[in-house]
């Protein structure tokens, strides 16, 4: 079997010997993302305080990896959402956000949703990883 393939586009902050943004397993037809954040390229946090623009930015991170391993977000089996202060409040929004971040009719992938107190660093609001098909 051949090694997996790290994916670290241009578009994603560099975290080269640290973690690799996503993984391509060729043999496997498969590709894992590591948690996508709000982020842009410098490492800087996009939409402070605001749930929706922290979910867009994070998924389009997520587009960037898969594209890099020649996948795409119509192709993802997996998803894992952790929201800091995931509550009855919230899940509403959340709701939506996801059923917006996927195509009409599209097969909707198992996922998961997990509240958590904090992320990595301050500010952000949401981080979501996924396993794709190739």
């Amino acid at each position: 079997m051949s090694s997996p393939v790290a994916l670290n586009p241009v578009e994603l902050p560099p975290l080269t010997g640290v973690i690799s943004h996503g993984l391509a397993v060729p043999d496997l037809g498969l590709i894992y993302t590591s948690g996508q954040v709000a982020w842009d390229a410098k490492g800087e946090l996009v939409g402070r305080g605001d749930l929706a623009a922290q979910f867009t930015k994070a998924y389009e991170n997520i587009d960037a990896v898969l594209a890099a391993g020649g996948s795409s977000r119509s192709k993802i089996i997996k998803e894992t959402i952790h929201l800091v202060g995931y509550n009855t409040d919230n899940a509403g929004q959340l709701i939506g956000l996801i059923a917006g971040s996927r195509g009409a009719g599209q097969t909707p992938p198992a996922s998961a949703c997990v509240g958590v107190e904090t992320l990595f660093a301050e500010g952000y609001l949401v981080e979501i990883e996924v396993a794709a098909t190739l």
